[in-house]
């Protein structure tokens, strides 16, 4: 247990941080780019889903209806970094992941969708301490859109 628990919020000291980078091949201006990719992707699902219980307005999505407002949203995100000549996949197993972490997070689950951008803060803040668990997010969220960059 107290494996787990260091794991999930013992900051690791930066030294040890750099080294993680330099093992893992990590370059700061693409953790900056990833971050922004993950941030204006879920920018975009908030500012447009239409599914949340509004006062007196109780919509609910179907399945359906969330997966085409993740695919909508996911090609507009592409398009919108496109536009500035960063080009990614549009499909593999980068979406997959985010299509995953949407669906267990964001259309699901109300107190895991409000902690959402304190969550992107803690892992691509590069100025804040790591935990272990901050860097194998960062880690595997870094290659997964790494490999699928065009």
């Amino acid at each position: 247990m107290e494996n787990f628990f260091n794991w999930m919020s013992k900051p690791i000291p930066a030294e040890e941080i750099v080294i993680w980078f330099n093992v893992h091949n990590l370059n700061y201006e693409k953790i900056e780019l990833f971050g922004d990719f993950f941030k204006s992707l879920y920018e975009i699902m908030r500012d447009t889903y239409l599914g949340e219980e509004n006062g007196e307005t109780k919509i609910a999505l179907s399945d359906e209806d969330k997966i085409s407002h993740f695919e909508w949203c996911w090609t507009t995100n592409l398009e919108n970094f496109s536009k500035e000549n960063i080009k990614f996949k549009k499909d593999g197993q980068h979406k997959d992941y985010f299509k995953s972490f949407f669906s267990d997070t964001f259309y699901n689950n109300k107190n895991l969708k409000v902690a959402i951008p304190e969550f992107l803060e803690d892992v691509f803040e590069l100025e804040k301490p790591f935990t272990k668990s901050d860097l194998d997010i960062l880690t595997e969220v870094y290659h997964l859109l790494e490999k699928n960059m065009e």
